[in-house]
């Protein structure tokens, strides 16, 4: 029987989508565990947020260092010692409430390691995606975060349950483990290309060996003279567009990370609700976050190839229809007092929020493919300095109720927390209409 051979692009987008898919099963792992283990010794709400904003302490001062790694090293290299890293530190150190340092150096080394990856991943589609896959590439590489935080919500809490906190951590480990042996054995650097660095080639098109013959060529299809490798800071962070998909990303991580950490609590504290308890349908936000971000990508797709909406519309529109239902949904959530109502405006405020990363998320590409990791080091550092606002502000909300002597089953105690990202994804919306582009500005 002959081997059937899929393209090498699809065998790339497939592990990234695990990749991603790990990353955010050891987000939520940790989430689950530190609040099973931190609420069994009485730690307040203010001293969890803290320890779990910790994580993107690390996270924020190595997106950027991480895109020029990826430039400079190579995607698929950085990639690799990076998820090596992080599972090998899970893997290494005791979750102790008590041992507070040791648990922040711990969160920090593991944000720090995960912060390289997503500029890598970056920079590795933008060698390997030609143009009419890009947005379902892109999609279905995130989505797998949203699949990864499903499978986290189902499972471990269980795990939690049967084996203890800890079990969690090794769990992780071994899935990172497997990951890198994966991506070690299957991952390539494209073909014909002079090193594995991000070369300045548009999506789909081969790099080819720089001679003198051949830069006046490379000027004239865009690109820039790889002899100098210099990387144009100032277009990047003086550029409008550039700044729509900052402000976006902002937004986006803000209200994911503070449902993904507080959500938990959310179901414990405000509705007295056990995960154990809810059975599957506690997965179902994380689950449509999934469902979504790939129609997004499809639809996207199909609306620019079959020339139905130009590029930048087509970002504008699943951008604004995200946010806008997204931010809807978050104000009325509070409003709801049982799990099924919970469930279901959390579902549709993370799914369309998912459906709007095929605006500004795959925005990177079409502005600047050249150095798509940079940029995407660049607006991933707004977002996870969106997680260490968002995490530590809503625990100091929540102990400020507490300390006026407001319960937390109370819904009025929470009515700030949800309130806040909606906001904040209505004038992100407003933002990416007057300011995005679906052209490329960075050569």
């Amino acid at each position: 029987m002959k081997r059937i051979e899929f393209p090498k692009r699809f065998v790339i987008v497939l592990l990234t989508f695990i990749c991603t898919n790990v990353c955010y099963i050891e987000r939520m792992g940790f989430s689950i565990a530190y609040t099973a283990a931190a609420d069994a010794i009485g730690v307040d709400q203010s001293s969890k947020g803290l320890i779990l904003s910790t994580f993107y302490w690390g996270y924020v001062v190595s997106q950027i260092p991480g895109g020029w790694a990826a430039q400079k090293i190579g995607g698929r290299r950085v990639l690799l010692l990076s998820f090596a890293f992080w599972s090998l530190t899970c893997a290494l150190i005791p979750l102790d409430p008590n041992r507070v340092y040791l648990l922040v150096i711990a969160r920090l080394l593991v944000g720090v390691a995960q912060g390289f990856i997503f500029p890598s991943i970056h920079t590795v589609l933008a060698q390997w995606v030609p143009p009419h896959e890009r947005s379902r590439s892109v999609s279905l590489t995130t989505s797998g975060m949203y699949l990864g935080a499903a499978c986290g919500m189902l499972l471990l809490p269980s795990l939690v349950k049967l084996r203890g906190p800890q079990s969690v951590f090794l769990v992780e480990a071994a899935l990172g483990g497997i990951w890198s042996i994966l991506w070690l054995k299957f991952a390539s650097d494209p073909p014909r290309s002079d090193h594995p660095k991000a070369t300045g080639a548009r999506f789909g098109e081969t790099t080819l060996p720089v001679t003198k013959s051949r830069e006046k060529t490379k000027v004239q299809t865009g690109g820039s003279s790889l002899r100098s490798g210099k990387i144009p800071w100032k277009r990047i962070i003086f550029r409008l567009p550039v700044w729509a998909i900052v402000v976006n990303n902002f937004t986006f991580h803000y209200a994911l990370y503070v449902l993904m950490n507080w959500l938990p609590t959310y179901f414990k504290l405000g509705l007295n609700l056990s995960l154990q308890e809810m059975g599957s349908s506690k997965m179902l936000p994380y689950l449509n976050m999934f469902i979504f971000s790939n129609i997004g990508g499809v639809v996207a797709d199909y609306l620019i190839t079959r020339r139905i909406l130009s590029v930048t519309n087509t970002r504008k529109l699943l951008n604004t229809v995200g946010f806008v239902i997204s931010a809807l949904s978050l104000m009325v959530l509070p409003m709801f007092r049982t799990s099924a109502g919970t469930v279901f405006c959390s579902s549709i405020s993370l799914g369309f929020l998912a459906l709007g990363r095929a605006g500004f998320a795959v925005n990177h590409m079409d502005i600047a493919p050249r150095y798509a990791g940079i940029v995407m080091g660049v607006s991933n550092t707004a977002g996870t300095l969106a997680g260490i606002v968002g995490v530590s502000l809503t625990g100091q909300i929540l102990e400020s109720a507490k300390s006026a002597n407001m319960d937390l089953s109370n819904p009025g105690s929470w009515d700030s927390v949800f309130l806040i990202p909606g906001y904040l994804c209505l004038i992100s919306a407003v933002f990416f209409i007057i300011f995005s582009t679906g052209e490329r500005i960075i050569e």
